[in-house]
């Protein structure tokens, strides 16, 4: 006999029952609750010249990482593929320039960017944001004196990184990166 709904969801799923993928608000969730998460936060060590990382593990199967940014340091201008994400800022400030553009997903090299296509934000502790599949951005922290550390996820986890160069309106891929190559 079933049991009344109340209780049925009580119960552990079987262990063969697919993990149903983190939605946008879970990936958001998670980041801001990480970040929050001092004691996490400061066992990240700190390099003076580069970024460096952490990987965690995310909700429901996705990829995430706690990563620390040393005074100007940057990712340039990259994509997270088909995957869709969240970040948050864990302690200093970063900005993040993105493009209000989907690109297209193979086939060319170089592309010229209309105008009004560009957004900047400013994201200080505390501040977190999701974006969807395809968003292209960079993400900088300016300050000349201060690391920043941030928490981020993504899901499905990361099939690839496009990463891109940008001279004014004119965009350049100019490398993939598969998991492997940062891991």
């Amino acid at each position: 006999m079933p049991l009344p709904p109340a209780l049925s969801s009580d119960l552990p799923a079987p262990a063969d029952a697919p993990v149903s993928a983190p939605t946008s608000a879970e990936l958001l969730d998670f980041v801001r609750r990480t970040a929050a998460d001092r004691e996490l936060v400061d066992s990240l060590p700190l390099d003076p010249e580069g970024r460096t990382w952490v990987r965690l593990d995310g909700p429901g199967g996705s990829e995430a990482w706690l990563i620390g940014w040393p005074p100007g340091t940057a990712t340039g201008w990259h994509d997270h593929a088909e995957s869709q994400g969240a970040f948050a800022t864990a302690r200093g400030t970063l900005t993040e320039n993105a493009l209000a553009v989907r690109l297209p997903a193979d086939g060319w090299k170089t592309l010229e960017l209309a105008d009004g296509l560009d957004r900047s934000r400013r994201l200080p502790e505390g501040t977190a944001r999701t974006f969807g599949r395809h968003h292209v951005h960079e993400v900088l922290n300016e300050s000349t004196d201060t690391h920043a550390v941030s928490v981020h996820a993504y899901y499905p986890p990361l099939p690839l990184i496009r990463r891109f160069s940008r001279t004014g309106a004119v965009l350049r891929l100019e490398q993939v990166e598969r998991p492997e190559d940062w891991q």
